[in-house]
Order: C-alpha cells, then sequence, then structure tokens
C-alpha cells in the first residue's frame, strides 16, 4: 500500500514537471533584427511590437530624452532588476531577453533595438505558446515605459506612417 502511494505521487509529480517544462516552448528562430525592423507579430492577439502596422498589435517606441547610452544602462539595470526576467542576447543596439511568468513557468521574448539615427527605441514582446496572454506583453512594455518615463529618460515616440 505505503509503495504504491509513493508510486503514484512519484507519477504525479513527473507529470506536473513535464507539464511546466512544456510551458517554456521553443525558443523561436524568427527573433531579431531583419531590414532595420523587429519581427512581425503573428496575427493571434499575444504579441505588441512598436514596429507593427496593425493597430492591434502596435505599442509606441521609446523616445529617447538623453543620451542612448544613459537610457539603455538604466534599461539593462531594470532588466537585471526583474526576478523574472534573463538578458540572452546584448549587443550594442539590441536586447533580447526572456520573460518567465511565476506560477506556469510560461516563456516570453522581449526585445529592443534602440535606432540611434530615429532616436528610439523599438520594442517587441510575444509569447512563445497559445492564442491570448491576458495583456502581459503589453504591460511588460508599458512597465518599462514607466519606468524609464518616471526617470526623465524616455517619452512616446509619434507613431510612424
Amino acid at each position: 500500500m505505503h509503495t504504491s502511494r509513493i508510486f503514484k505521487r512519484s507519477i504525479l509529480i513527473l507529470t506536473c514537471s513535464i507539464f511546466l517544462a512544456s510551458c517554456s516552448g521553443t525558443p523561436p528562430d524568427n527573433i531579431g533584427i531583419v531590414n532595420s525592423l523587429l519581427t512581425p507579430c503573428p496575427e493571434s492577439p499575444n504579441c505588441v511590437s512598436s514596429d507593427s502596422l496593425d493597430e492591434s498589435h502596435y505599442v509606441p517606441a521609446f523616445k529617447l530624452e538623453v543620451s542612448a547610452e544613459v537610457v539603455w544602462s538604466e534599461i539593462k539595470v531594470y532588466l537585471q532588476a526583474q526576478h523574472n526576467m534573463e538578458i540572452m542576447t546584448e549587443t550594442a543596439d539590441y536586447l533580447y531577453v526572456e520573460s518567465t511568468s511565476t506560477l506556469m513557468r510560461f516563456v516570453d521574448d522581449f526585445e529592443l533595438h534602440l535606432r540611434l539615427n530615429d532616436g528610439i527605441i523599438a520594442v517587441r514582446s510575444a509569447s512563445r505558446l497559445g492564442k491570448s496572454d491576458f495583456g502581459v506583453n503589453k504591460q511588460r512594455v508599458d512597465d518599462l515605459y514607466k519606468a524609464l518615463n518616471d526617470k526623465g529618460l524616455v517619452s512616446k515616440a509619434a507613431k510612424p506612417n
């Protein structure tokens, strides 16, 4: 009887572990900068991007109000302070971040592209899995914007034509 209960618990723990691990999804192979733009959002409503021409996916880019070096540095400090975000790729003008939800361990992809000639930072945040994100990706972008805007570092850029 005791062995049966231990076996059932072990199976339950293994099943839950496999389920939670599967929530991370595979890292996308289509992220990054292509023709000076971030990857377009899919049709599903679980992505936002300042490069989106579609109103339902659009969020404003961050307009630089101080030097790019100051803003870029502050962004990295902000991201490193978040318990659920990890910078995976960093170049002089691009950051790729994985953001993992606390409960279900879903992984979202968050990208920032510094465009010095335009004086902006383009942003994109997308869920790897599912169709809806309950506004989490937009909130992620809004939270970073608010942190930077509260310090006078950025404002909202005008929507491109």
